[in-house]
């Protein structure tokens, strides 16, 4: 990410969320808010570049995560007592302005400085309205410590949380990575997570290496590369080791069968996971 501009891989993201409302009808993901604050014309998703494949595979993965992150939130609330909702990464993401549990969940949103004042225009020129529920904590998570911004941005220590870090993961650092775990395994009150990952690239197929590879090189040419993978049996020891006790880890045929409520047929592994963890 360049300094004073906003992340284009959280502008993309969007627009894969908004596109899947046109396109698909919001059919795994519904998002009323997605295409408002985008502030593009709806029509410019109805082309034939849009319904290629390695296209409508990127927009299922990131409803996909969505859909399991809202269904971890949900289940939080009603379920284990989460008061409280961090959003790492946030971008354009629109469930703080949706917000199901109003006056039962606070949420705040983390983002990097530029991100989030880009976001805030935004919300302003779409006539978006920021909810009492909602608290703003602008953290680069390569330079500050994440539990300090949010405290200060009045997140309770004390009370159950859930975070969600959706498309961030790969952008950073190993350590950044493990810090920001770290402090979530550690949080008093204990914590619920849900977070995407990408398996190394040799250990990919070689058609899903051949996308992979496109993908990679496209991110870095616009400064905001991948620079973490890992394998799952390692990051669920490092998981257990950090104090999570529960992990459900979703690769893409488990992710096409839980989205779509169908039984998976042979659905391609391009190398992406969701995954939850709770203390």
């Amino acid at each position: 990410m360049l300094e004073r501009e906003p992340s284009k891989t959280a502008f993309a993201t969007a627009a894969h969320r908004a596109a899947h409302q046109v396109l698909e009808e919001g059919a795994h993901f519904k998002d009323p808010l997605a295409v408002t604050i985008l502030g593009v014309d709806p029509d410019t998703f109805r082309t034939g570049v849009d319904m290629e494949i390695p296209r409508r595979v990127m927009r299922f993965f990131i409803v996909a995560r969505a859909n399991i992150a809202e269904a971890a939130i949900a289940r939080g609330v009603e379920q284990h007592g989460v008061t409280q909702l961090v959003v790492l990464g946030a971008g354009l993401d629109t469930f703080a302005y949706r917000n199901p549990f109003e006056g039962r969940l606070k949420v705040f949103e983390v983002d990097h400085p530029a991100t989030q004042a880009w976001k805030r225009r935004r919300l302003a020129e779409s006539g978006i309205a920021i909810p009492p529920s909602l608290n703003y904590a602008p953290v680069d998570f390569e330079r500050q410590n994440l539990t300090e911004q949010l405290t200060a941005a009045g997140l309770d220590p004390a009370q159950r949380t859930v975070f969600s870090w959706l498309g961030v993961v790969p952008y950073l650092t190993g350590e950044a990575i493990t810090s920001t775990l770290s402090q979530i395994a550690t949080h008093p009150g204990g914590a619920e997570v849900v977070f995407d990952y990408s398996d190394p690239p040799e250990a990919l197929e070689p058609a899903a290496r051949a996308y992979y590879d496109n993908r990679a090189a496209r991110v870095a040419a616009i400064g905001e590369p991948f620079l973490s993978h890992f394998a799952p049996d390692d990051l669920h020891r490092q998981l257990h080791d950090l104090g999570f006790a529960d992990i459900e880890d979703l690769d893409m045929p488990a992710l096409v069968t839980r989205v779509t409520g169908h039984p998976n047929h042979g659905a391609r592994k391009p190398g992406g996971h969701v995954l939850f963890a709770a203390t």
